[in-house]
């Protein structure tokens, strides 16, 4: 008895291990091995490694990965000194997006890339060393980053425990930069508050809309209309010519839910040509500014602990360039801000940090302005920012959705997807840049998580430096006896009530701390668009597929009224009749 009872637990021993290893196996079997070919280069890169799947071949699959329901799936990992002709493997453990893990991806047919997203090393003067992707004059892309390298599209028969050999040969060509034209200038220059940072040359740019008649030795003098928002590789929406597109077509739009829109567009920039150039318009300067950086496609526009003083560089070395270069009025009372979403948050943020240099802000459907509504996140009370949860039940907080409220994305896997792409905050979207401009510099030398991107645990230590230093109803809150007096008159804020990111909780949040002011009034104004997705505007009468083109015009006459108020009598302003 004693015998049997021996083998019988023998055997169940070599069972467990025999199990153990077949899964010790399985987790470490190549599923993938990438190389990449010799002549790409002769030095080895560091970089976030990254394999695409898709289903179909309608693009490659690198222009596929999103946070829609028709994503394809990327799988991520670093390298560190990847050497021609060596091989990264990525095991079935590797974690994925939107699946868990490559164990998770099922046999099947489907199209492969492979892509290296390139790191550089920056000698930062906080004294941390950091690898992070250069933007390459693309905007901070990582699938069309120059540079890059990334293999063809391969269609794959893939059977789990047959490893894929996929083989990087192709390198994206380098962007040619914009030429000027009779009207619009693009001017670049070495920032040395940002050099200093970021232990390198650093340069900002802009592109200029230069008004009619403009002549540097005349008296003339011109207002600054700072437009705010993502990389612009050139002032958009000015044509000198009509529209060419045909008035009708069947390319239908999803987003607005229309047909012509390439028609629509060419039309208003044509129409923006003759306002400009008639002879009654005001003639001012239109500046849209070029500031990407290792994070992201802008810098948010202000000083932060990662991303350097980008708001002192603009505000102290850039436009004082300009109106310099273009006979800027040069002074706070003839600079106005405005612009949507990111834009919006910068408009507003600039006004806030700089109260004297501006003379009024439009922000439009701007990212969270009070971080109680971090979207749908309180980060201050919350515990978790991907669940609300209770005693016996957590739910899921939606990250976007349509205009009737349809749920479009989960907070979870937008931040994960983000995570996939790039740790460390590198994944050049939308949460990792909140996270880089706001936070602290962590121990690594890395922004210091907001919350865990896998888990959603947030960290209010972290939070409560967010409140601190970009919370901007907080701050205006807390500085408004310092503040108010200087900003009287100049915040002007505008959201759809059905924003797909729910921006409009955190301007609802806002507008009752603006209303509650004395001493003095905050003086500006707060309105919505009824059922209006994101971006609204502040344009009562027009659908947001038109008024999201008109930002250089659609507040002329609140900012003619402002210098009526506060431009010095011996202005030397044109059309403006004040």
């Amino acid at each position: 008895m004693k015998k049997n009872k021996f083998l019988r637990l023998s055997l169940f021993t070599v069972i467990a291990l025999l199990l153990l290893a077949s899964c010790t196996t399985y987790n470490d079997t190549p599923v993938i091995e990438v190389t990449y070919n010799s002549t790409l280069s002769e030095d080895p890169f560091d970089g976030r490694l990254l394999v695409l799947i898709s289903k179909d071949n309608s693009k490659e699959p690198r222009f596929q990965i999103n946070d829609t329901n028709d994503s394809g799936i990327v799988i991520g990992k670093n390298v560190s000194q990847w050497e021609s002709g060596q091989i990264e493997i990525f095991n079935s453990s590797t974690e994925a997006y939107p699946i868990e893990s490559l164990a998770d991806l099922e046999t099947g047919t489907y199209f492969m890339q492979a892509l290296l997203h390139k790191y550089e090393t920056f000698n930062l003067a906080n004294g941390h060393q950091v690898k992070l992707p250069m933007d390459q004059g693309e905007g901070q892309h990582w699938n069309t980053s120059p540079k890059n390298i990334y293999s063809k599209p391969l269609k794959i028969n893939y059977k789990k425990g047959t490893p894929i050999k996929l083989n990087i040969t192709e390198e994206i060509s380098p962007i040619e930069p914009v030429q000027d034209t009779e009207y619009i200038k693009h001017i670049k220059i070495k920032s040395e508050l940002l050099s200093e940072f970021w232990g390198r040359p650093i340069y900002l740019q802009a592109n200029v809309l230069v008004p009619e008649g403009f002549d540097k030795e005349a008296k003339t003098h011109y207002p600054l209309m700072v437009f705010h928002g993502h990389f612009p590789k050139t002032i958009g929406g000015f044509r000198t010519t009509p529209p060419t597109a045909a008035k009708e077509d069947s390319i239908f739009n999803p987003r607005f839910g229309i047909t012509g829109y390439k028609y629509i567009q060419e039309k208003e920039a044509y129409d923006f040509y003759t306002q400009w150039t008639s002879k009654d318009f005001p003639r001012f300067l239109v500046i849209e500014i070029q500031h990407q950086n290792p994070y992201y496609d802008d810098s948010y526009a202000v000083n932060s602990a990662n991303l350097g003083p980008y708001g002192d560089a603009i505000t102290y070395e850039l436009i004082p360039h300009i109106e310099k270069l273009f006979n800027g009025v040069g002074a706070g009372w003839g600079r106005f801000l405005y612009g949507g979403s990111t834009g919006g948050w910068e408009a507003l943020a600039v006004q806030v940090f700089y109260p004297k240099e501006y003379n009024g802000c439009f922000a439009a459907c701007p990212d969270p302005i009070d971080f109680r509504a971090y979207t749908l996140v309180d980060i201050y009370k919350d515990k978790n920012a991907y669940y609300k949860e209770g005693d016996f039940k957590k739910t899921l907080r939606p990250g976007m959705r349509d205009g009737k409220g349809h749920i479009k994305s989960q907070l979870i896997d937008m931040n994960r997807r983000e995570y996939i792409l790039g740790d460390n905050s590198r994944s050049g979207d939308q949460w990792d840049i909140w996270q880089a401009v706001y936070s602290p510099v962590g121990e690594n030398g890395y922004p210091k998580p907001i919350w865990d991107k896998l888990t959603g645990e947030i960290d209010h230590e972290v939070a409560n430096y967010w409140k601190e230093n970009y919370d901007l109803r907080y701050i205006m809150e807390r500085d408004w006896d310092k503040i108010g007096k200087d900003l009287e008159g100049k915040v002007n804020i505008y959201c759809g009530d059905m924003d797909n990111y729910y921006l409009n909780n955190a301007v609802v949040l806002t507008e009752a701390f603006l209303e509650k002011t004395t001493d003095p009034y905050y003086g500006g104004e707060v309105d919505y668009g009824n059922g209006a997705e994101h971006c609204w505007n502040g344009d009562q009468e027009n659908p947001n597929y038109i008024s999201r083109l008109r930002y250089n015009t659609m507040y002329l006459n609140k900012i003619k009224e402002r210098l009526k108020k506060t431009a010095p009598k011996k202005h030397r302003l044109k059309n403006w009749g004040i």
